[in-house]
């Protein structure tokens, strides 16, 4: 593993994040910019974040206080107990939005409304506050949808957006894509939105509301399906591991394995690929002169390339093809952990586990700036680990807080110390 580069506060450093949402598409968003350096404040109901308690959990951890699934998102982050449900949680949080710049929630629409805390509500305390919201099928205030009430899940999200129909083997049933696209897809889309918003207050001095829907997120990703359609008439199927309008284009069979090898649309990556193969003539031979051609015969060139790529093995296929033609072999989560590229780039972080006497490692986050040191990685909190320094830090005395425990509006660990998608309601 490679040892962690200088830390730095971050190019987000000074901005605050109010952190009500759940799951993955939430926490993944508020994790992204926690990681350039906001800081995150995790707002949890008193018996967590419902991904606390899904592992998976490290041999040896007797506290599983949470497992890989919470760490992962929510690492970066501070963490506090507040109970809606009762009188004073929802003061405690109109008190936070007043000094934070965006808050992120993925309730389905009307429940943050139900407690007081709707955008409206917010940006009347805080004119300044970017409120953003991820729900399944977007919020009315953007667009009302004939299902805006609907839960919505990763698997839901990549089967209505065209995710799933264009997955799987070619004339086979859909494939579930294996990460959270549904969920990871539009928290990505929603820090960008957050930041445009943030970037157009230094000019207005007014936040925004910003609104993604899952659903819409991945039809956005998945925008070849839409063009395809529009133009020719014909709805894509599942494309197995080939593409549609490249060729070839896709993975093929090593002697050990799986590659993938992309020779197209650029003609003169197919000229050197018949080179490397052995088989110059095949590059200039007419049939499969332009892309165009190859897609045409797309069965017989992955074919011959296939059998080709087939009696190698993935090791001795990186050697011919790495750096000439864009290459790679299909990795599997235990040789991403041996790959040089991951450790030059610190891709792969150690990262402190309470419970543990021995770090684990999660995936860092990839955006990179030359010249500077990048924000350093800092364990997920336990439950309500921050909760009495944040609230502290906004104003409360000890008398207010000893007070809002009494009543349940808050919890967690009392301390002063400050520690290292799905939509539903």
């Amino acid at each position: 593993m490679a040892v962690a580069p200088p830390s730095s506060p971050g190019p987000l450093h000074g901005l605050t994040v109010l952190d009500l949402s759940r799951m993955l598409a939430g926490p993944f968003c508020t994790m992204v910019l926690a990681d350039l350096g906001a800081t995150v404040l995790k707002v949890e109901p008193p018996f967590g974040d419902m991904t606390r308690a899904q592992g998976p959990y490290a041999e040896g951890d007797g506290l599983q206080a949470y497992g890989g699934y919470f760490q992962s998102v929510n690492r970066n982050k501070q963490g506090l107990v507040v109970d809606l449900t009762k009188p004073g949680g929802a003061g405690v949080i109109r008190r936070l939005a007043a000094t934070a710049d965006i808050l992120v929630e993925n309730y389905r629409p009307g429940v943050m409304e139900r407690h007081g805390l709707g955008y409206e509500r917010l940006a009347a305390i805080n004119p300044r506050l970017v409120y953003t919201a991820i729900r399944g099928f977007g919020d009315p205030r953007t667009g009302v949808s004939p299902i805006q009430d609907w839960p919505s899940y990763d698997i839901v999200a990549q089967a209505m957006g065209g995710l799933l129909g264009i997955t799987g083997p070619a004339d086979g049933p859909p494939v579930k894509a294996g990460p959270g696209l549904g969920d990871t897809l539009p928290a990505l889309f929603a820090a960008v939105g957050a930041l445009a918003a943030v970037r157009e207050r230094e000019i207005t001095g007014l936040g925004r509301f910003v609104d993604v829907g899952m659903y819409d997120a991945v039809v956005a990703a998945c925008e070849r399906i839409v063009y395809q359609y529009s133009y020719q008439g014909v709805a894509p199927g599942p494309e197995g591991n080939a593409h549609p309008l490249f060729c070839p284009f896709g993975l093929f069979p090593a002697s050990d394995g799986f590659v993938a090898l992309a020779a197209a649309p650029a003609d003169h990556h197919w000229v050197l690929l018949c080179e490397v193969m052995g088989r110059p003539e095949l590059g200039t031979d007419a049939r499969y002169a332009h892309n165009t051609d190859r897609v045409a015969r797309q069965a017989e060139v992955l074919g011959l390339v296939g059998e080709w790529t087939g009696r190698r093995t993935r090791a001795e296929l990186a050697g011919l093809l790495g750096g000439k033609v864009p290459f790679g072999p299909v990795n599997t989560a235990e040789s991403l952990f041996d790959d040089p590229h991951l450790r030059a780039r610190s891709m792969l972080r150690e990262v402190e586990h309470p419970g543990l006497d021995r770090p684990v490692t999660v995936a860092a986050g990839p955006i990179r700036f030359a010249g500077g040191a990048e924000p350093g990685i800092r364990r997920a909190p336990l439950l309500g680990e921050h909760t009495d320094a944040v609230l502290r830090g906004c104003g409360y005395t000890g008398e207010d807080i000893a007070r809002l425990r009494a009543a349940g509006a808050v919890g967690g660990a009392a301390t002063t110390g400050s520690g290292s998608s799905s939509t539903t309601d």
